[in-house]
């Protein structure tokens, strides 16, 4: 069963809706601890700020459940925000704390860029490893972005895509079942769609 999580705050719609395509006739929204059982794998996509994100997740109790899946090998992806939450704090509006999954902290893009924050459109994005998720991607690479923060990895072993905004950033991290976009896959068009594949390929939530 893959799991999507719904904090009130996801673009789900257009994630549910990529899914579907895709052929996924196993899907639990997620808005409760119990749903999470019995899931082989988790999706959560995410927009809007990361503390309030991270708050209604608290108060939906799905936190330590969430953690504990992950922690029991079962494979995560998280997009945008979902991304950002695996890290250990963001200082967006304050400094909030994150899931601590992966070392490291989220950022607003500094002025020093020269860019018009947020990072708005299709960006290039470039492998720095071989993996699973990101097998065959179609044509030249390209994604689609939403975002004023970016995520700063501590292990450098954790990057696994990068884009370029005025300075190279992380576009997508991975450590042993966790997974992570910054960018939206369901905007991506085909490359996203081949992203999504190869995740629900983990498992073969695909039937």
């Amino acid at each position: 069963m893959l799991a999507v999580i719904d904090y009130g705050a996801g673009n789900l719609r257009s994630v549910v809706h990529a899914l579907h395509h895709l052929g996924v006739t196993d899907m639990q929204l997620v808005r409760e601890p119990a749903e999470l059982d019995g899931a082989t794998q988790i999706i959560l996509p995410g927009v809007g700020a990361f503390g309030a994100g991270m708050q209604q997740l608290q108060q939906q109790k799905l936190i330590d459940p969430l953690k504990a899946a992950i922690n029991n090998g079962i494979p995560y992806l998280g997009i945008c925000l979902g991304m950002q939450f695996l890290f250990e704090h963001s200082d967006e509006m304050g400094t909030h704390q994150g899931l601590g999954l992966l070392p490291g902290h989220v950022t607003r893009f500094p002025p020093s860029i020269g860019l018009k924050v947020p990072h708005m459109g299709w960006n290039k994005i470039e492998a720095t490893r071989p993996s699973p998720l990101i097998e065959n991607l179609p044509g030249d690479g390209y994604a689609y972005f939403v975002h004023s923060y970016y995520c700063v990895p501590a292990d450098e072993n954790d990057l696994l895509l990068t884009a370029d905004y005025g300075m190279r950033f992380a576009a997508g991290v991975q450590r042993d079942n966790i997974y992570g976009v910054q960018f939206h896959p369901e905007k991506s068009q085909a490359a996203g769609l081949r992203i999504l594949a190869n995740f629900l390929k983990l498992t073969e939530t695909v039937q």
